[in-house]
């Protein structure tokens, strides 16, 4: 078989208040395009396909519409499951439906050990869970966290391996050893990170979402797809797109996606900003970060260069006094901390005492509650 593996779509998602639906419709396009070329059997989409878990209705039209095309129009399988950013139950309302026309979507943990049968393939389509579900299912006590709960699953998923087909994992994890970017959730509760990549070596293929980098990790038999577009600043290196992999082989290579929209970083003064010998050798309509050289105060700065760039996310003084690189250096310091880390130091300084077991569970619970109902930026 020949399966495309996509994940983390994130559709609803904005970039600085900039609306992505458009972005978004465009890039899905192009892996549908990428689909046909490659004439695959099935389309994997490891989780996360909304940014949030109540979807505006303009990002349920858009997740509608892809879907509907590609599996009802083209006939394409598809193999889905719900990541730690989307609702389950909100995800999976008519699912019983969608398997008459090979739409496999997985949103509870049970439904992983029953796998999906396409030709030489035994699909196995594990969505984000909580430890709590784990504990219920395999009635553990001892399940708190994601770590403790890994072993378990993957050993009943070997369970019912057939040693006469291939065997591949969908899931939407943390590999211990990959790599983040500054788009996905600093926070870790619930056991995102942290899962040891070595329970994953008997499957063929371990198909992976969650993480937006297709070199978060390097595994022989396991890769991140990335998001398939750029959804911060710290990707604008990043190539983006979609795997291809042949079961019947053990083969895989990656297809990349051109954005409507490009993340771009540029450094100029701001007159040379307004000089249009400079800006008409810029695509302007890209998503750009200024780095500013000018140290004086310039009157009504973004909304002259608004005038020019349309699509500004952010703008840096290079150049400025000693205080806004100080400020510059905290804001990068603080940005790589995650917000439970954040308010630990915050209660530590102000109260003058460290936060006790209960605070910081409280502080966990709090801030995941706001991560399911209102997704990450």
């Amino acid at each position: 078989m020949k399966v495309l593996h996509t994940a983390d779509w994130h559709i609803g998602k904005k970039l600085h208040g900039y609306e992505l639906l458009s972005d978004q419709a465009y890039i899905l396009d192009q892996i549908l395009k990428i689909a046909q070329a490659e004439s695959v059997d099935a389309i994997i989409i490891a989780g996360d396909l909304y940014d949030r878990s109540i979807p505006s209705e303009d990002s349920v039209r858009l997740l509608n519409q892809t879907i509907a095309k590609w599996n009802l129009t083209e006939n394409i399988p598809l193999l889905a499951i719900s990541g730690n950013h989307d609702s389950a139950t909100r995800l999976a309302t008519g699912a019983p439906w969608f398997n008459q026309s090979n739409f496999h979507l997985h949103t509870r943990l049970e439904e992983a050990f029953e796998p999906i049968e396409m030709g030489d393939t035994q699909f196995y389509l594990l969505p984000y869970f909580e430890p709590v579900d784990a504990r219920i299912y395999f009635a553990d006590p001892e399940i708190r966290t994601i770590q403790a709960a890994i072993p378990k699953v993957i050993e009943k998923l070997e369970a019912s391996f057939d040693k006469n087909k291939k065997h591949v994992l969908v899931s939407h994890f943390f590999v211990a050893g990959s790599s983040k970017t500054d788009s996905e959730t600093k926070i870790e509760v619930g056991g995102l990170d942290g899962i040891n990549g070595q329970l994953l070596v008997n499957f063929d293929y371990v198909a992976l979402g969650h993480l937006h980098g297709k070199d978060a990790l390097k595994m022989e038999n396991a890769r991140y797809s990335g998001s398939p577009l750029k959804y911060s600043l710290s990707e604008k290196n990043q190539v983006k797109g979609v795997w291809i992999i042949d079961t019947e082989t053990s083969e895989f290579s990656f297809r990349t996606v051109a954005p409507l929209h490009e993340i771009e970083e540029i450094q100029a003064t701001f007159e040379k900003l307004l000089d249009p010998d400079f800006y008409l050798t810029i695509e302007r309509e890209n998503y750009l970060s200024i780095l500013l050289e000018d140290q004086a105060v310039i009157p009504n700065l973004m909304n002259q260069l608004r005038q020019v760039y349309p699509r500004i996310i952010q703008v840096e003084r290079i150049n400025g006094y000693e205080a806004e690189n100080i400020s510059r250096l905290s804001k990068k310091q603080l940005t790589e901390k995650s917000p439970i880390a954040l308010t630990e130091e915050f209660f530590t300084e102000v109260a003058q005492s460290e936060l006790t077991s209960r605070q910081k569970k409280w502080i966990e619970d709090g801030l995941h509650t706001l991560l399911k109902q209102g997704g990450s930026n």
